[in-house]
């Protein structure tokens, strides 16, 4: 069954529309203005999920029935709701009873709250008012203590306690009275500052005997202070234990001159840098003159490269008498001086004793090394206890001058270009432990030091370079093939200044090294030239090329350019002598070879090569090549210093000769009916078997 809206429902929620509103008739609904049925069909559809209004649907109840039903239950629940009020008539009069006493009872509380109400106001204003008074006093107590403070410290730094005046006048110049001093010095700095305390009545009672008081302390640590600075002057004293044990101790004494007694403070001040330029000067003269003592001569002007040093005879070569002359040319221990830069400084009279001298580098370490550390003693002091660092410089005037009087003596006689470059080195070694200490007070004398030692080197460098360049060759030349005695130094020189160059690498020293091999080159050609025979020529300077190749090989991989040169002419030279030597003994064999026997098997030469050519040259050298390389031999052992070079030179002659008699075995296999000549081959492993024997004597 389906609604009016075409959707089903139930049978048992189904109802009758017809039946519903059967009995309403459309006479009575036109009677009412009021009435109208618009929208009853949309309201009967809201309405129809509704439980109430389904259950009167679902029972087919008439509306107008069950709204009389209504309307009768509601009027005997009206009746009841009566007859309920009635019995609980006395209990409503009573309540009411109860609320109208409450009601007075509130009223009179109303009452009571209003007075405490304008009571607490009235003490609101009388608590507002004391707590202004209290604040009003509380500042007046402030401000009473900030005044009772400040007058109390003015009473206190104004003031002059009779132990102080006791303290000052009569006592002792000792810790106590350093303190006391210190008292003294605040209350001169306020009476000095405080524009107030200046217009103070207080002040014009006290300042008289601040004054006097001031006066007689100047007084007094001026005496102390200059009685203990005289005391430096006292013959063996030790400076620096006086200085740091006692009068570091009092440099209060110091700021407190420099604060309230300036004029007696530069005195003080004078009087320091006078005595300690004298004292230090004393001790630096005095040092330097024992070190003179204990110096050993090592150069003089005429120890030079290129200088001959022979005395009469015409193998003889006795050197002039010196000291330590292997030392003029050639680095050795000397170098040890730069490892021991840090080293404490020589004592004379203990050096003196042992009766050991030392080349001027190890005087020149020592010499610097105490200045360093004078030096440095006295800067810090000076900072320490004078607050400055300038006066160092006026102190230091003094010894810097001993120095200066004694470097312009020793320089102009010194021809020791080692030397001079070790001092070089040692220079910018203490340039760099200074510059650790962080100690500038040496900076401009250790410039000048190292600028006046480098023109100085020069000039000897150059001597040296002119020795060589101007050396008489028939003076220095001797008929002897054995390096030379120029040579030898030359490459000790060199050895020496390239390993003491090997950590800075100065190109200008580089250049000037050039300069030198380029002389020596020149010279050693000259001597080479005086030699009658080319193969000597070539024997002297294969000695010398390789005898400066070991020196220079001791300087290290920084000689490497120059070793490299002398590799080279080492090299040509070898080659030249081997070409020589083979000539000697085997002349005919190579001109052959050289004419005829090409080393290309497949050219051919102008003229065929016959077997009356090369049969003498066969026969000859089957007769004797074991007995020319035994001359070879004898030859090379005697001609070379050098075991290993001469064997080595050997070894490349045989060499070549076993090329040579190849390309002449060669030649003979292309002649026709060359094999005849077989049996007086000497065959190339027998060859080979003689270069091998004495190859094994290396």
């Amino acid at each position: 069954m389906t609604d009016v809206t075409g959707s089903s429902v139930s049978p048992s929620s189904a109802f009758d529309l017809g039946a519903f509103v059967g009995d309403l008739t459309i006479e009575e609904d036109l009677n009412g203005d009021d009435i109208s049925l618009e929208g009853l069909q949309q309201e009967l559809e809201e309405c129809k999920n509704d439980e109430v209004v389904a259950n009167i649907l679902s029972k087919g109840t008439k509306l107008r029935d069950y709204t009389k039903g209504v309307e009768n239950d509601l009027r005997k629940v009206e009746l009841d709701s009566i007859q309920d009020y009635i019995k609980e008539s006395d209990n409503l009069v009573s309540l009411h009873d109860q609320i109208r006493d409450c009601d007075n009872i509130l009223s009179h509380m109303e009452t009571l709250l209003s007075g405490f109400q304008a009571e607490i106001g009235s003490i609101s204003s009388d608590i507002k008012i004391l707590q202004e008074k209290s604040m009003d006093m509380g500042l007046r107590l402030k401000n009473r203590k900030v005044a009772e403070s400040k007058l109390a410290k003015f009473v206190e730094d104004i003031i002059i306690p009779p132990r102080m005046v006791d303290i000052l006048i009569d006592g002792e110049v000792n810790e106590e009275y350093l303190r006391t001093l210190e008292i003294l010095s605040k209350k001169l700095k306020f009476v000095e500052v405080d524009t107030m305390v200046k217009a103070s009545k207080a002040l014009k009672d006290v300042q008289p005997e601040l004054e006097k008081l001031r006066q007689k302390a100047v007084s007094k640590v001026f005496d102390f202070i200059v009685q203990k600075l005289y005391a430096l002057r006292k013959p063996k004293t030790n400076i620096q234990i006086l200085q740091q044990s006692v009068l570091l101790k009092y440099k209060y004494v110091v700021n407190f001159l420099k604060e309230h007694g300036k004029e007696v403070y530069n005195e003080v001040r004078a009087a320091y840098i006078d005595t300690m330029n004298k004292v230090l000067s004393a001790h630096f003269r005095a040092y330097i003159q024992a070190l003179e003592k204990l110096q050993l001569d090592i150069a003089t002007s005429n120890d030079l490269i290129g200088v001959e040093t022979r005395s009469g005879g015409l193998f003889a070569r006795a050197w002039e008498p010196l000291k330590n002359r292997s030392a003029v040319f050639a680095l050795g221990d000397r170098i040890n001086i730069l490892k021991e830069i840090d080293e404490p400084a020589l004592i004379p009279h203990i050096a003196e004793a042992s009766s050991t001298k030392h080349p001027y580098e190890v005087l020149f370490r020592s010499l610097q090394k105490l200045l360093m550390d004078t030096a440095t003693s006295e800067y810090n002091f000076c900072e320490e206890f004078f607050g400055e660092q300038h006066m160092f410089y006026e102190i230091f005037s003094g010894p810097f001058g001993v120095m200066d009087e004694h470097f312009n003596t020793i320089l102009p006689n010194c021809y020791d270009a080692i030397g001079l470059m070790l001092m070089i080195r040692i220079i910018h070694q203490h340039q760099l432990i200074m510059s650790r200490r962080r100690i500038p007070c040496l900076d401009s004398y250790l410039d000048k030091v190292n600028i006046s030692l480098w023109p100085r080197f020069k000039m000897v460098f150059d001597m040296h370079l002119y020795s060589l360049r101007n050396a008489s060759v028939k003076t220095l030349w001797e008929d002897d093939v054995h390096p030379h005695y120029v040579m030898r130094r030359y490459a000790e020189f060199t050895a020496s200044l390239i390993h003491l160059n090997s950590e800075f690498g100065d190109g200008q020293l580089d250049l000037n090294l050039e300069r030198l091999r380029m002389a020596i080159d020149d010279l050693l050609i000259k001597l080479a030239k005086n030699f009658t025979k080319s193969k000597l020529q070539t024997v002297f300077l294969i000695n010398n090329y390789d005898m400066t190749i070991a020196v220079l090989k001791e300087a290290g991989p920084e000689a490497g350019k120059i070793q490299m040169h002398f590799e080279e002419l080492l090299k040509s030279n070898t080659a030249l002598f081997v070409e020589e030597l083979l000539q000697e003994h085997f002349n005919d064999l190579i001109k052959f070879v050289k004419a005829k026997a090409s080393e290309d098997p497949t050219s051919s030469p102008d003229k065929p090569i016959t077997i009356a050519e090369v049969e003498p040259l066969v026969k000859d050298f089957a007769s004797r090549w074991k007995a020319a390389i035994e001359l070879m031999h004898k030859d090379v052992i005697t001609s070379f210093s050098n075991f290993l070079c001469g064997m080595e030179i050997l070894r490349a002659a045989l060499t070549q000769l076993l090329l040579y008699y190849t390309r002449l075995s060669d030649s003979i296999k292309r002649i026709p009916g060359g094999s005849a000549l077989n049996k007086d081959l000497v065959s190339i492993s027998s060859i080979m078997y003689e270069i091998r024997k004495y190859s094994r004597t290396f």
